[in-house]
């Protein structure tokens, strides 16, 4: 229970199901510099169950969406919740369309880590690109003969086309650094307007199938919701080039990873750079971990010494702001707002949500 001073309650289960915080000493430091000035006390709560959770979480005034994931049954069985915080940009621990009819806002951080995620995105399709993991065995090896042959059919990058899989903040990033290398840059993205894509040097398509069949590069942005899981099929891999590399530092289960990998074995395209997986942690027997024309990561794009530190930062100024009776920052579901008594105070546009 929240302390009897305490203004809001702000609940959020605990990491491994025993209290992992003292919160008397100084947890959640960084939440609090924005959440203490209200009297907002965070609760840590160690349920096993959703039901122990919702009983923990009835009359909270906050919930944050860690270690959790927070369904349309435990948002039906909150009575007093006026916002739902998430600490990333993606929104698929939260369901949001039960949010939404609940009333309730679900804020996110869509511009943190930007950078973060745009520099790894071009690490790992450069990395793709020369081949740096076979050069690195070759050398290892001592095959130091074998590598520049190897490049005999790889063109240069100058000129090369770049396809993004939707347009948002992170894409928009790419789009910028790839222009510093000479690539062509189009991307792919329905719900965006094209001025939006032209005015920074993008060129629109009008389908993502047009998007695989010109991309040497094809990089997956989009948010995963229903309408994006498994974007990426068979039919999408088998429109690609032969030549061309896939990546996906997004959301791991856009892609299918079945048709990915056959894609790989039949030479449908030539390589893949991931970041991201459909079920995390990847299994050590998934066999794209096992391929020679695959560089993987442990989904760590928005891994700097900023990133923890501002997205907890963020988290908290965005829950303080709505519990204080103003519009967040950055909503999810910004079509809710204006359906609370929440005080519209500051200039942003209402498009703002996951990858915007």
């Amino acid at each position: 229970m929240a302390a009897p001073s305490a203004k809001f309650k702000v609940v959020v289960q605990n990491a491994s199901g025993g209290v992992t915080f003292d919160l008397s000493e100084g947890a959640y430091k960084i939440e609090r510099e924005a959440l203490d000035p209200i009297g907002a006390e965070i609760v840590e709560v160690a349920a096993k169950t959703e039901e122990e959770f919702i009983a923990a979480a009835r009359d909270a005034d906050a919930v944050i969406a860690r270690n959790r994931r927070i369904t349309a049954a435990i948002i039906k069985g909150l009575r007093n919740c006026k916002v739902i915080g998430l600490g990333s940009v993606g929104a698929d621990t939260v369901d949001v369309d039960a949010a939404t009819e609940a009333g309730i806002v679900v804020t996110n951080v869509p511009d943190v880590f930007i950078d973060e995620v745009a520099d790894h995105t071009m690490a790992m399709f450069l990395a793709a690109h020369r081949r740096l993991r076979l050069m690195h065995q070759l050398t290892v090896d001592n095959k130091w003969s074998e590598g520049r042959p190897y490049f005999a059919n790889i063109p240069r990058l100058y000129g090369q086309t770049l396809g993004l899989i939707s347009f948002g903040n992170v894409a928009k990033a790419v789009a910028r650094r790839s222009h510093a290398f000479g690539l062509r840059v189009i991307a792919y993205d329905p719900f965006l307007a094209e001025l939006e894509m032209t005015a920074v040097g993008v060129e629109p398509v009008t389908s993502l199938i047009e998007l695989c069949q010109r991309a040497d590069f094809l990089s997956m942005h989009a948010p995963l919701n229903a309408e994006t899981r498994h974007m990426m099929s068979e039919r999408e891999f088998r429109a690609m080039k032969k030549s061309a590399l896939f990546i996906n530092n997004g959301r791991g289960p856009t892609v299918d990873e079945a048709a990915l990998a056959e894609a790989l074995r039949q030479g449908w395209i030539a390589g893949a750079a991931l970041d991201v997986f459909e079920v995390e942690p990847v299994d050590p027997n998934n066999a794209l971990l096992h391929m020679d024309n695959v560089l993987v990561s442990p989904h760590i794009a928005s891994a700097t010494a900023r990133m923890a530190p501002e997205t907890r930062r963020r988290l908290g100024r965005e829950i303080a702001t709505v519990l204080q009776g103003k519009w967040p920052r950055s909503a999810v579901n910004p079509g809710v707002l204006p359906k609370t008594s929440l005080i519209r105070w500051q200039p942003y546009p209402m498009g703002r949500g996951p990858n915007r």
